[in-house]
Formats: C-alpha cells, structure tokens, sequence
C-alpha cells in the first residue's frame, strides 16, 4: 500500500486519508501519479482556479466520483489553501480505496 493512503478514524468513524498534492488551473482534472515530497502524495490536476475554493470543490468533487460515494462523506482536513490537502473519505478503509483507484496504477 503506497504511504499516500491509510486508514483513519474520526470520532468514531472508520475511513481513509488521502495525502494529495493538487495542481490547480490544469487542462483537465485527472490523477498524475506518485508526487516525490515527505511523505508522499498522489498527484491531482484540477482544471479549476485555486480561488474562491473553486478548486477545492472540483477535489471533493472528482474524489467522489472517482470512488463512487457520495460527496457528503469527503472532507479537507488541512491544505483548504495549500496545494498539500489532507482528505478524509468517510466509510471506506484504505484497502477498497486503493481497489477503486487501482487504474491510476497501470
């Protein structure tokens, strides 16, 4: 299991934590790969602006869909503006996360 996903529980709740390093303003939103910083995090290029949270919406946004939930249960822990975000998916542990984004690896 690479280091930019662990499993994480919140008041009570079991879930997965993603380390994510977001590049804003790209062509389009998708998954790069592995970004080389201490720790680790998976590289994200959202086409939106890092304005007016326009950005941070697209992340929540396109991890929903990415993993099939619903955007309720993703959260931005720390990094609201930074490029460095900490996520939180509620009711998915890390090993049916990395399942779902399995293709990012191939």
């Amino acid at each position: 299991m690479p280091e930019w996903i662990k499993n994480h529980e919140i008041n009570g709740k079991n879930g997965t934590l993603l380390l994510l390093y977001v590049q804003p303003g790209a062509r389009k939103t998708a998954v790069i790969g592995e970004f080389a910083t201490t720790p680790p995090r998976l590289k994200l290029a959202v086409s939106a602006p890092p304005t007016e949270g326009a950005a941070n919406d697209l992340v929540i946004r396109f991890v929903a869909e990415t993993l099939g939930v619903a955007k309720s249960r993703v959260h931005i822990l720390s990094g609201e503006t930074s490029r460095q975000k900490n996520i939180w998916i509620s009711g998915i542990d890390s090993t049916e996360t990395f399942v779902r984004l399995d293709w990012i690896e191939s």
